[in-house]
């Protein structure tokens, strides 16, 4: 059976042109589950897309360098709010603008696009001009001997990252890491620093430096992934400590983080049973009860990647989806290309993520990378940066 059509295919179309997205769903969902439905379903999410203002809650992964014919269609689908780039879209700086030109001419409403581009072996963009920034363990080891000399390359680190991914026409790359450097496999050298004190104090300077380049931060990975040993991406984590002891140690550096005006927070595979019986991204305690309660967070509260391994544990993608969204999560991460349609189906009908909220999230400005060259800035961070790196660092 091919796609709706006649009267219900209509009454979906006038919906949609009078900008009333509930009712092109209730339309929608006449259909009932059955296959006919469910193809209805999918037709009201295209065409829910035609409306201004039209809600989001997903960032998706693509495939390649460019888009391909479906990845186009998913992307008109109202529940997109943003896609998420890694290595396998990026060729040189004149394809990844080619390539957001057209991403932002797909969507003509703001769409954010992100990148994980921490430093160290998480750097999606590498070469053609791009500063292969250091990792994040070597500002803090700088802590032990001269702590203000290491606030001073945690803020530059932080403005020279964001200037760079700013000028490329992104709004976004999902930083700082908040977790402790105590040996977890997934976070290494990726943390500032073991000590939370110490941690906290790199993070506040961290987003000051994202805030004065024109980048919102993106505290991770709450509330705390740096001292279990397991990697979320392969393996199930549980922490076994109690809120009390969590408190003092591996929240410090988000509270301090969220004292520092940081925009988003981006939830943790990792279970903590004294707290919740579900992993964080999936526990309303966590989400509702102590990061927005207790720690007075009202900004975007961000899922991790639902394709790892330790989100698995909600079932199907449709359930992991839903999952985050019903613990409170504003915005869900599908990074694997392949997952995309099925937590898309997941998102309809659903409550969206505000555009108040999604706009405080995208760039407020944009360098254009001619200028920056020349920048007596940019040229100073690269030089105080530059003892840091390391000619064996491969990032990812």
């Amino acid at each position: 059976m091919g796609e709706p059509g006649g009267a219900d295919c209509q009454a979906l179309h006038d919906a949609a042109q009078t900008k009333t997205r509930y009712h092109v769903c209730v339309l929608a969902r006449s259909g009932g589950s059955t296959g006919f439905g469910r193809r209805l379903m999918r037709h009201a999410g295209r065409l829910a897309g035609w409306c201004i203002g039209a809600p989001a809650m997903l960032i998706v992964g693509l495939e390649g360098v460019h888009p391909d014919s479906r990845e186009l269609i998913l992307l008109r689908r109202p529940e997109v709010s943003g896609v998420i780039l890694f290595r396998r879209n990026f060729a040189s700086r004149d394809q990844l603008h080619g390539l957001i030109d057209q991403l932002r001419e797909v969507r003509p409403e703001p769409l954010l696009i992100c990148v994980d581009q921490e430093g160290g072996p998480v750097q999606r963009l590498v070469e053609d001009g791009f500063f292969r920034l250091p990792p994040l363990e070597r500002i803090g080891a700088l802590w032990d001997s001269d702590p203000e000399a290491a606030r001073r390359l945690a803020h530059e680190h932080a403005w020279l990252m964001a200037s760079e991914v700013l000028a490329l026409g992104l709004d976004l790359s999902f930083a700082p890491v908040a977790d402790l450097g105590r040996g977890n496999r997934a976070i290494g050298v990726r943390a500032l620093h073991a000590d939370p004190q110490v941690a906290g104090e790199l993070t506040v300077a961290y987003v000051q430096g994202m805030h004065e380049a024109g980048m919102a931060a993106t505290l991770k990975h709450f509330p705390g992934h740096g001292s279990v040993v397991e990697d979320t991406h392969f393996d199930v984590a549980h922490d076994p400590r109690s809120l009390g002891e969590l408190r003092e140690t591996d929240l410090v550096p988000f509270a301090r983080g969220i004292a520092a005006g940081a925009e988003a927070v981006m939830m943790a595979h990792v279970e903590y049973p004294q707290v919740a019986p579900l992993p964080a991204g999936y526990a309303k305690q966590w989400i509702d009860g102590i990061l927005r309660g207790d720690m007075g967070f009202h900004g975007v509260v961000v899922s991790d990647d639902i394709g790892m391994a330790a989100a698995h544990g909600a079932g199907s993608v449709a359930a992991r989806v839903s999952a985050h969204l019903d613990a409170g999560c504003d915005l869900v991460l599908a990074c694997a290309p392949a997952l995309v349609e099925e937590a898309l189906d997941a998102c309809i009908g659903r409550t969206p993520c505000t555009q108040e909220k999604l706009a405080s999230l995208r760039a407020r400005q944009r360098p254009a990378w001619e200028d920056l060259l020349v920048d007596e800035r940019h040229a100073h961070c690269r030089a105080k940066l530059a003892p840091l790196c390391r000619s064996h660092d491969r990032p990812a």
